[in-house]
């Protein structure tokens, strides 16, 4: 009804727009209802051909602009042929060319202040005050999205363009730049930060949260550019600013030609595949289109959970999902007869250092028996390669995790100077976010307002991102030729006091004022600082710039075999000693806690060792 009342009055503007005519001439006024008649049916038809009643008002856009270009000015070129065929019928040229200009002013206007009026008058209480970080291109779209939007209210932008000040992106200016966020946040009352610059570095987003961090001020964020594959940036896709953007790195080149080389049309095992690590690797894995994964792991819900994601997410690669632990050589064993896989990614460990030393027998197990089952599985099946996911907690080790991952590292070593398997060993060290990692701990202890505990006030350790620590053990098992350690680039140390203060502030909190940091002291096993090369393993450059690979000490086969048999006979007897003392003498750099004479099984001499004295052949 409201474009067909705009045929008569377009019409009639146009008649009367026209100087020269009178407007109550007789042959003016039937020009006027001849060229109605016509122009009202032929017009509803074009209306309704043209595809007019698809758009909603609400949404006017360019689209909509075309359809009404095409049905107004089709619709008039009719009208106006069928008129000059009438001989009664006659009107000036200017007169027929304004008419469709006023016809189409009159269909796109009322829409487009429809839209306009919807889309900046929303009623009070609606929304949150936002200000958007970023005026480029992100930051163009999410605004558009945000004024659909009932959740955010934009009330302005930050850049650190200059020549963007002042500018607007529809209708929302650029106030300013970063180092002003402080001032802005508090003079515009703004309740939310949105970020929207996914290229953004860690330094930039520290600098941004930290200011509105002190304005009391929360911030979420886009998805990186790793993360928005797609590029579709939505307001549903905002989330919450993570530990793992202040402090992640830039972003990994792979060898993806190699990586498909490796992996695609292979049968791989992931075990630990409902861990952390264990899981990005089944993801990761399936991106080069494998012709299945066997997916270990001995814990039943880890297990589902990644299960039932990998059938969304790799639909053509099949999954075989395995409960079972990497101890138990019979089961193992029968997987390996019965899938035979090619590649086996070994992330299965127990990694909590006080809880290994703790639990000293079933830690040795699972992290040096278990490596010895599979590898041995691995060489005897004639696998391709085997991964070990070490730890930088084997350098050094100054627990019985960190010495039961060095045995499994030793133990990979020696088999690879005898078999056609390629053993390759991956040690990298933290985790941000992994499975009893610090960041789920300090933001369980930030929910819950504080203190967040941290055992020494100079500790630091190394971090990555899962998916960053991910992609380099799969680049270095295609680098790899067989008996390599290689060690990724972990960066400069974090001291845990200030991973812990970047977390509070990103929960909106000041450390000190609103969330206490104690200081609790150094748990058993735990060292100040992590190392990721041995004294004598003299790191070397790879083919890339993120992987080093160190030298690794030589030791005599039997010897070794002749200590892991001991080692599993006094894991089965649970002498606890025997079982310290062993790790002691296979890594003679681990300083235990505890230490004495040890009776070995088999006639076998006391063996003291002190100080990591006794040194291996």
């Amino acid at each position: 009804m409201h474009d067909l009342l705009w045929v008569p009055a377009a019409l009639a503007l146009a008649f009367l727009v026209h100087m020269d005519v009178r407007p109550f001439d007789p042959g003016f006024i039937w020009a006027f209802l001849v060229l109605l008649g016509i122009s009202i049916p032929v017009q509803a038809i074009a209306f309704t051909y043209f595809g007019l009643y698809r758009g909603i008002w609400r949404f006017a856009s360019v689209p909509d602009v075309i359809r009404i270009l095409r049905a107004v000015w089709i619709g008039a070129a009719i009208s106006v042929v069928i008129f000059s065929l009438i001989p009664l019928g006659q009107a000036s040229a200017s007169t027929l060319l304004l008419y469709p200009v006023f016809l189409t002013m009159g269909l796109t206007g009322p829409r487009l202040f429809y839209r306009w009026y919807k889309d900046h008058m929303v009623p009070l209480g609606a929304h949150r005050r936002a200000l958007l970080v970023g005026a480029g291109r992100s930051g163009e779209s999410l605004v558009r999205e945000l004024i659909n939007s009932r959740e955010y209210l934009p009330v302005g932008f930050v850049d650190e363009d200059p020549k963007k000040l002042g500018r607007e992106l529809h209708g929302v200016r650029v106030l300013g730049s970063i180092d002003q966020l402080e001032y802005l946040l508090r003079s515009l009352e703004v309740d939310i930060v949105l970020i929207a610059m996914p290229s953004a570095s860690p330094g930039l987003m520290r600098n941004i949260v930290d200011r509105a961090a002190h304005a009391g001020v929360s911030c979420v964020t886009l998805p990186s550019l790793q993360e928005l594959t797609d590029g579709r940036v939505e307001v549903a896709r905002l989330r919450e600013v993570e530990i793992q953007d202040l402090l992640g790195r830039e972003v990994i080149t792979l060898d993806d030609a190699g990586l498909n080389a490796l992996f695609g049309g292979k049968r791989v095992m992931v075990t630990g595949a409902g861990g952390s690590i264990g899981s990005e690797l089944c993801r990761q894995v399936a991106h080069y289109q494998p012709t299945q994964i066997v997916m270990l792991d001995h814990a039943e819900f880890g297990l589902y959970s990644i299960e039932h994601e990998m059938r969304d997410l790799a639909p053509g690669v099949a999954l075989t999902p395995l409960l079972g632990d990497v101890v138990d050589e019979v089961r193992m064993r029968h997987v390996f007869s019965t899938y035979r896989p090619e590649i086996v990614l070994h992330a299965a460990a127990y990694k909590h250092v006080p809880l290994v030393e703790g639990n000293v027998i079933e830690g040795t197990k699972a992290n040096a028996l278990g490596t010895s089952v599979l590898a041995d599985l691995a060489a005897a099946h004639g696998c391709q390669r085997f991964v070990l996911v070490s730890t930088d907690k084997a350098v050094a080790p100054t627990n019985v995790m960190g010495a039961s991952k060095r045995v499994a590292e030793l133990y990979c070593q020696k088999l690879s100077r005898s078999s056609k398997t390629a053993f390759i060993v991956t040690r990298f060290g933290n985790v941000m976010g992994s499975t009893g990692s610090v960041v789920p701990l300090f933001r369980r202890q930030i929910a819950a307002g504080g203190p967040v505990t941290v055992t020494h006030e100079e500790i630091t350790r190394y971090f990555m991102t899962i998916p960053e620590a991910v992609s380099l053990i799969l680049q270095a098992a295609a680098m790899g030729q067989g008996g390599e350690t290689f060690v990724l680039d972990m960066g400069k140390p974090i001291r845990i006091r200030d991973l812990a203060a970047e977390m509070i502030r990103l929960s909106g909190h000041e450390p000190g004022r609103d969330i206490d940091i104690t200081f609790i002291g150094l748990r058993p096993g735990e060292k100040l600082h992590e190392d990721l090369f041995h004294d004598h393993e003299n790191p070397i450059g790879t083919a890339h710039p993120k992987i080093l690979q160190a030298r690794p000490r030589e030791l005599k086969g039997d010897w070794l075999e002749n200590r892991m048999l001991l080692l599993q006979r006094a894991c089965a007897t649970h002498n606890e000693p025997m079982v310290r003392s062993l790790l002691q003498e296979i890594v003679p750099e681990y300083r235990s806690s505890v230490s004495g004479p040890v009776a070995l099984p088999g006639g076998q001499a006391n063996l003291k060792i002190v100080s990591g004295a006794q040194q291996a052949p």
